[in-house]
């Protein structure tokens, strides 16, 4: 091979992987405007507005819990004709396309229109979450193997930085144009802009590999799904240590995302202005990269396991304080303690969980893990939507999320993760 080839191979090869990197760019505009900030506080102050006392945040529990548990039975069928076919790129734009479609119809979503923005948001997370499944099953195809961790960090990087660059931005619009229920409207155009835009790379520069379509009728993929899901039971109940992890993993994780998806809107329902959430949530989009890689640092000192407890234990006292919550102060210092700790804990989960897999079976039980995750994040908050409407009141919702730190330590304690490391050793 020529000089001049072998640099157009390694030219190709880069603009592959930055195409494919684009995508996480582009979807966080979701899962920050969307999902975390703006439409929450929106959901509570103009579609919630003729809603009584926390309804509104009663109503958004369960609207996340459902979005959550159609995208868990999904997400197994979508994954097995990922696997057994060369749909995947089409695949994910029909998906990215149902999520900015559904993104840009909340522009539409006007004072008491509660139902409908519940029912937008629902379409546009199964779209979000389903285009990931078919986006992430590039990877292999994309990167070479000795690549793929490099790649899916930058992947993960970058979509951090493009969903707070698109977060900031909103948030300049929110604080300069004066009109505060339009500007929050407009913020949701420009997620489907952004989505759009962003999304054109991947679609433009990546070449799915020929594959035989195995799986034949959309039965057979239902069936095929959940045969492997089942299956990869099973195999896991030869690995206590690696089950035990995972029981621990569903448990405090499950606390974890409804602290982020939660949030928002019960400092809104409490009175927290929108500037402060929005702009703490902005503030735990870039200060949570550097704290996540000391949190990495920490656990070669103490081990990972020690580490998770301790960002369990700072968890813990974010669930109390919000509980006392009632100035915007408040908020920033809750959502500052989020950001030291939420990267590095759930990085370290994935590294702990890694560590304890036979490399053999590494894609198989990656893919369950992910999908379980989906299935057990639905219980926080419906948990935290069913005692906010008992009580009336969410801020016991918030501080029932202690539960599930303490639960998912004690779990945890039980894993003797030596000896889950030596097992996956011996297969």
């Amino acid at each position: 091979m020529s000089k001049i080839s072998a640099f157009d191979d390694k030219k190709e090869y880069r603009k592959k992987i930055i195409s494919w990197c684009m995508y996480d760019w582009a979807n966080s505009a979701f899962a920050t405007t969307v999902m975390a900030a703006v439409l929450p506080v929106y959901y509570s102050k103009v579609a919630g507005a003729g809603l009584q006392g926390n309804t509104a945040t009663v109503y958004w529990g369960y609207t996340t819990a459902i979005a959550l548990l159609i995208t868990a039975f999904i997400a197994p069928i979508m994954g097995a004709i990922a696997d057994f076919s060369k749909i995947k790129k089409r695949m994910l734009m029909i998906f990215a396309s149902l999520g900015i479609l559904f993104t840009s119809l909340l522009y539409l979503v006007n004072t008491g229109d509660w139902f409908i923005a519940s029912l937008f948001f629902i379409f546009g997370n199964v779209g979000f979450a389903t285009s990931e499944v078919f986006y992430n099953s590039l990877l292999p195809e994309v990167a070479k193997p000795e690549d793929i961790d490099r790649v899916s960090t930058r992947g993960y990087a970058l979509g951090y930085l493009g969903g707070g660059i698109l977060l900031a931005i909103n948030v300049a619009m929110l604080k300069f144009i004066d009109d505060k229920k339009f500007a929050s409207r407009l913020c949701f155009i420009t997620v489907g802009i952004w989505w759009t835009v962003f999304t054109i790379p991947l679609i433009t520069n990546i070449k799915e590999t020929s594959r035989k379509n195995t799986i034949g009728s959309k039965f057979n993929s239902f069936y095929v799904g959940f045969r492997r899901v089942g299956k990869t039971f099973r195999e896991l109940k030869n690995y206590r240590e690696l089950l035990l992890f995972l029981a621990a993993f569903w448990i405090y994780n499950d606390g974890i995302g409804t602290i982020i998806k939660m949030a928002t809107i019960y400092g809104a329902e409490i009175g927290i202005g929108t500037n402060d959430l929005i702009g703490a949530l902005l503030l735990t989009q870039f200060v949570g990269i550097p704290f996540a890689i000391l949190f990495g640092r920490l656990a070669g000192v103490i081990g990972a396991k020690r580490s998770i407890y301790l960002g369990l234990f700072v968890y813990t006292l974010i669930s109390i304080g919000a509980y006392f919550m009632t100035k915007g102060i408040h908020f920033w210092i809750l959502a500052f303690s989020v950001a030291l700790v939420q990267g590095g804990t759930q990085a370290l989960s994935r590294s702990l969980f890694a560590s304890m897999v036979p490399s053999k079976k590494a894609a198989e039980f990656f893919g369950f893990y992910g999908m379980s995750s989906k299935f057990a994040g639905i219980f926080g908050p419906l948990i935290f939507a069913v005692v906010g409407q008992i009580t009336g009141t969410s801020r016991l919702s918030i501080v029932s999320l202690v539960a599930f730190f303490i639960i998912g330590a004690f779990v945890l304690s039980r894993v003797d993760v030596n000896k889950g490391i030596e097992n996956a050793h011996n297969i």
